[in-house]
């Protein structure tokens, strides 16, 4: 395990399913680096591993050094993308099998759903443990029970962990959801349009 993460209020999340093609995702990810975005995640449900590779390429080569790039789910595309962590599901393979593919300079995050499931996890080394959905989303075409805010302030009794809330997180919420015990809100489709602006009023919403 990597020493205690400092996360960004702000962890927005380069979903391939909001794109039409290459280009328009790239774009965005460029628009979020130079909005000043230090943390990112690159998610693609349905595509291959050939194209989900080229993706995290082409992010890392145009992120650089501006921002840590976290793939979700495949933990074997962190590695070959250089991304700089990964993060996993209750479906995907354990923190702790993650763990022996990654090492121990990697970031390892994990979602839950449940008091349950986050008491599992805080009992491994994953680096951060993400609660959701706080609110109604459109993201999944299957998501669990929403949260709440309880349930975020329920995640933050029981976990020393960073913790990312995540689901039906926008501008209009986002200050709550810090205030419940968050340390950082995963946002999708709230920055998919304007995406500099986006990242600007989140950031001046969560100072």
């Amino acid at each position: 395990m990597t020493s205690k993460l400092i996360l960004p209020h702000l962890y927005p999340i380069v979903d391939a399913s909001c794109f039409d093609d290459d280009h328009a995702l790239l774009q965005f990810a460029e628009d979020l680096l130079a909005a000043g975005v230090t943390l990112v995640q690159y998610r693609n449900k349905q595509g291959s591993a050939r194209q989900m590779l080229s993706h995290a390429r082409e992010l890392r080569r145009i992120a650089g050094n501006r921002a840590r790039l976290i793939m979700n789910d495949r933990a074997d595309l962190c590695l070959a993308a250089d991304f700089h962590g990964v993060h996993v599901g209750q479906d995907d393979l354990p923190p702790e099998a993650v763990r022996r593919i990654v090492g121990n300079g990697l970031w390892v995050g994990v979602s839950t759903h449940n008091p349950e499931q986050l008491r599992e996890v805080e009992s491994t080394d994953a680096d951060y443990v993400a609660i959701g959905p706080v609110f109604v989303t459109g993201s999944k075409a299957n998501p669990d029970p929403v949260v709440g805010l309880e349930g975020v302030r329920a995640a933050r009794s029981m976990t020393r962990k960073p913790l990312v809330a995540i689901g039906g997180i926008t501008r209009a919420n986002a200050r709550s959801v810090i205030e419940a015990g968050a340390d950082s809100v995963a946002v999708i489709s709230d920055v998919v349009r304007e995406p500099r602006r986006a990242v600007m009023e989140f950031e001046l919403l969560l100072r």
